[in-house]
C-alpha cells in the first residue's frame, strides 16, 4: 500500500503537459490542478448535490495520471493518445486495488459522467484549466512563439467551450473568457 501511495505522490511533481506545449514558465502540476478543481467544486457546488462525493471525485479525477502521465486534449485532435481512456481506467483499477475501491467507483462515475456530481466536477476541471490559462496570459508566462496553431492561449478555451455539462459551468466559462479576451488584447 505504501509503495502505491508513493507512486500517486508523483502527481505532486508531474507537470501538466498542455502547459508544457506552450512553454509555460513553471507550469502547474497535476496535483495542484486537482486541488484547484476540488476548491472550485467546494465553492460552486449546488446545494442539492452531495458535497463529500463531489470533493472526493475532484481529488481523484486525475489519479490515473500517476501511472500513465498527463495526456493533453488538443483542440484539433482530441486526446493525444487514442487509448487514453482505456489506459487511465486500467491505471485507476491498479491504484484502487492497493489503496481503496472507492477510488475505482468514483473514477468510473466520473469518466462516464453518470451522476450530477461527476458532471459538475468535470465542469470544474474545465473551469480550472481556463482560469489557469487566464492567469498565465495575464502574467505573460508562456512562449508566444510556440508552434501551436493558436493565438495566445486560445486553444484551452477552444477545447472547453462545447464540453460543459452544467449551466453553472458554462456561465463561469463565459465570465472567464470575457476577462481573457480583454487581457490578451
Amino acid at each position: 500500500m505504501i509503495e502505491r501511495y508513493l507512486d500517486v505522490l508523483d502527481l505532486k511533481d508531474l507537470k501538466r503537459t498542455g502547459w508544457q506545449i506552450y512553454n509555460i514558465e513553471d507550469p502547474e502540476t497535476v496535483a495542484a490542478h486537482s486541488w484547484s478543481v476540488a476548491t472550485l467544486t467546494m465553492i460552486h457546488l449546488p446545494e442539492n448535490l452531495d458535497m463529500e462525493k463531489a470533493l472526493k471525485t475532484a481529488l481523484i479525477h486525475d489519479i490515473g495520471e500517476s501511472e500513465i502521465g498527463d495526456i493533453p486534449y488538443r483542440a484539433d485532435s482530441g486526446p493525444q493518445s487514442g487509448d487514453k481512456d482505456f489506459e487511465e481506467k486500467e491505471a485507476v483499477e491498479k491504484i484502487a486495488e492497493n489503496l481503496s475501491q472507492d477510488i475505482e467507483i468514483l473514477y468510473k462515475d466520473y469518466s462516464e459522467r453518470k451522476s450530477e456530481e461527476a458532471q459538475f466536477v468535470k465542469d470544474m476541471d474545465l473551469i480550472d484549466m481556463v482560469l489557469q490559462a487566464l492567469k498565465y496570459e495575464s502574467e505573460n508566462r508562456y512562449d508566444v512563439g510556440a508552434k501551436t496553431g493558436y493565438e495566445n492561449l486560445d486553444e484551452f478555451f477552444e477545447t472547453s467551450r462545447s464540453r460543459f455539462n452544467t449551466e453553472k459551468g458554462f456561465e463561469l466559462f463565459k465570465d472567464i473568457e470575457e476577462i481573457y479576451i480583454r487581457e490578451k488584447n
